[in-house]
This record gives C-alpha cells, sequence and structure tokens, in this order.
C-alpha cells in the first residue's frame, strides 16, 4: 500500500488574520500567489493614493475585501481538498478488501 501524501487544509482565520496585518498575505498562505501580490501592490498604490485624498476611501476597502477574500478564499479550498476522491492505489485496497470481507461473510 502505498502511502498517500497528506491533505495541508487551509485555516480562515490566520488567513484572515495574514490579511489583517499585510493586505494579500493571506492569500499568500492561502497558495494564491498572484492573487497576493496583487492585493500587495494594490494596497500599496492605495495608500500612496491617501496624499491626494482618494486613498482614504480605496485603502480601507482594499484592506477588508483582502480579509474577506482570504477567509473565502481558504474556506472554498478546504471544500475542494475534502472532495478529492482518494488515491487509485487506495481505492483499489479497499475494493480488495470489501472483496475478502464478503468471501468471509458467505463461508
Amino acid at each position: 500500500m502505498e502511502n498517500q501524501l497528506p491533505k495541508y487544509y487551509k485555516n480562515p482565520a490566520v488567513a484572515t488574520i495574514l490579511s489583517f496585518f499585510i493586505a494579500g498575505l493571506g492569500q499568500i498562505y492561502n497558495g494564491q500567489v498572484g492573487k497576493g501580490i496583487v492585493f500587495i501592490i494594490a494596497y500599496f498604490i492605495s495608500w500612496l493614493l491617501m496624499f491626494v485624498v482618494v486613498g482614504y476611501i480605496t485603502t480601507p476597502i482594499i484592506w477588508i475585501w483582502g480579509m474577506i477574500d482570504a477567509n473565502s478564499s481558504a474556506k472554498k479550498i478546504n471544500i475542494k481538498l475534502a472532495d478529492e476522491p482518494q488515491s487509485s492505489s487506495e481505492a483499489a485496497s479497499d475494493e480488495t478488501e470489501t472483496a475478502s470481507n464478503e468471501t468471509e461473510n458467505q463461508q
């Protein structure tokens, strides 16, 4: 029987807290590096826009959006991991185990 790699579930609370401190870090924790970098760049540009007042509106929006997105993405990743079928070697061993149990019950 082959060893199956463990599934690494993402903790939505950790993703949210990371995004609380640095926008985009929660996305990077979730494995969405590209999205995380986009959030970091957008937050930095928005922070620079505070000098022309627009940033006072956009910065909190990007910050909050980043936290919400990190949390919901972690939950979606966990659902996807939970729904993945088991490996073919595990399925085959389960079938042979079931077949041997049935023959034992018949005897």
